[in-house]
């Protein structure tokens, strides 16, 4: 006998996110009705985490759908609504959740208007698509937006997937999927940048030298913020901080590689956070300063004198 409250949940795309979400709430007792899933990436997903579920086509997962979960691509999201709508498929009093990063509800104004009811929830998390990110869920937050009156609705799927929902007001969702974006992806771009100069100089496993550094790093930011902040711009060592420029742009010169470009980036914004904690003093950070824009393409610092004002 189902809980009250089930659901009949249609998935459209079966992708990293949709098949996983589709999973946990089946895993709360909701019935997956359908998914769609083209590539044989998708349908290979979708057998594995969601065994037994049919893949219709997008029409029909709505019309047997009491939760509609739409895991599409950002710019793919407001065509397909549009397109749904411009068929009636939308229904009174049906759930619509999106999972995008970018956009509220206010994307799905179609579904507003059909009397369905629009959902933001977006998993603050990256995916592989396999099981194994069913645990993930477990400490996972979602950045959820919804009307006030539906809100708790839109918390309590969060819940029941085992995961933290975090309200984010409609205007706030660009600067909120940019600070994950900023924080996640640009990660993984600092990460493959240090592994290739360590490779370089004849580090067979740089993960292994990396791994522990990386690790502590990311904890002790967590932990304390920027006061765990350490290195050469922090204390104001403009000699070593101009001795790895002019290294990362002779390393460049010859690879027209970007390692300079984000070291110089990375570098000025690290100092000019130091700056405002009152960890560089206003010597030091011209200093620093300096030391950047010696080896800069243009030969031009583009801190600007507000450098020392604080964040």
């Amino acid at each position: 006998m189902a809980k009250p409250g089930r659901l009949g949940v249609g998935i459209i795309g079966a992708g990293k996110v949709g098949a996983v979400l589709g999973a946990a709430l089946r895993a709360a007792e909701h019935a997956v009705v359908g998914v769609s899933a083209v590539s044989d990436a998708s349908r290979e997903r979708a057998e594995t985490l969601l065994p037994g579920v049919p893949v219709l086509e997008v029409q029909d997962i709505v019309e047997r759908s009491q939760l509609v979960l739409l895991a599409v691509p950002d710019d793919a999201l407001g065509g397909l609504v549009e397109g749904l709508a411009k068929l009636g498929a939308w229904q009174p009093g049906q759930l619509v959740a999106h999972t995008s990063g970018r956009f509220g509800v206010g994307i799905l104004h179609p579904v507003r208007a059909a009397g369905a009811v629009p959902l933001a929830l977006h998993p603050a998390m990256t995916f592989t698509g396999m099981s194994l990110d069913l645990t993930r869920l477990l400490d996972c937050t979602f950045g959820v937006t919804a009307d006030a009156a539906m809100l708790p609705i839109a918390q309590a799927l969060v819940v029941e997937m085992g995961a933290e929902p975090v309200a984010i007001a409609e205007g706030d969702r660009i600067q909120y999927h940019a600070a994950l974006a900023h924080g996640s992806n640009h990660l993984v771009t600092l990460v493959a940048q240090a592994s290739q100069l360590l490779r370089e100089v004849g580090v067979e496993y740089p993960e292994r030298m990396l791994g522990p550094l990386l690790r502590a790093t990311l904890e002790n930011a967590l932990a304390s913020g920027e006061s765990a902040l350490t290195g050469p711009v922090a204390r104001g060592d403009a000699g070593t901080v101009a001795a790895h420029a002019e290294a990362l742009r002779e390393h460049d010169a010859g690879a027209g590689g970007d390692i300079l470009e984000a070291y110089l980036a990375m570098a000025r914004a690290t100092a000019r956070r130091a700056a405002g904690r009152g960890l560089l003093k206003p010597d030091q950070l011209e200093a620093i300063r300096n030391a950047l824009a010696g080896v800069d393409d243009d030969g031009v610092d583009n801190d600007g004198p507000q450098a020392t004002g604080g964040n």
